[in-house]
């Protein structure tokens, strides 16, 4: 069993920064990615930014160049730095872990980017 717990998510005006911070904790033992998802009204769900156990990263085309996924193996926790904010990227972000055939997710938390 993998419990995720989120924190960092806020209100913020547009142009500003945010981290959210993604903790990993139970039965980690072989890892194959993580990454950041997010869900806005009338949109659909889709990957943020994603990480794999080697390092590489991709990016939704959308956050590129202002967003950036990086994790501390140590701490099974990942993070995704957040600049340039605009009030498009308001939504919840949900983090997610991949392990061996396994997918967990945390609960959520939400950013509201205002203009």
């Amino acid at each position: 069993q993998v419990q995720l717990v989120e924190s960092g998510g806020g209100l913020v005006q547009a142009g500003g920064s945010l981290r959210l911070s993604c903790a990993a904790s139970g039965s980690i033992f072989s890892i194959n990615g993580m990454g950041w998802y997010r869900q806005a009204p009338g949109k659909q769900r889709e990957l943020v930014a994603g990480i794999t156990s080697s390092g590489s990263r991709n990016y939704a085309d959308s956050v590129k160049g202002r967003f950036t996924i990086f994790r501390d193996n140590a701490k099974n926790t990942v993070y995704l730095q957040m600049n340039s904010l605009k009030p498009e990227d308001t939504a919840v972000y949900y983090c997610n872990l991949d392990q061996r055939r396994s997918s967990y997710w945390g609960q959520g938390t939400q950013v509201t980017v205002s203009s």
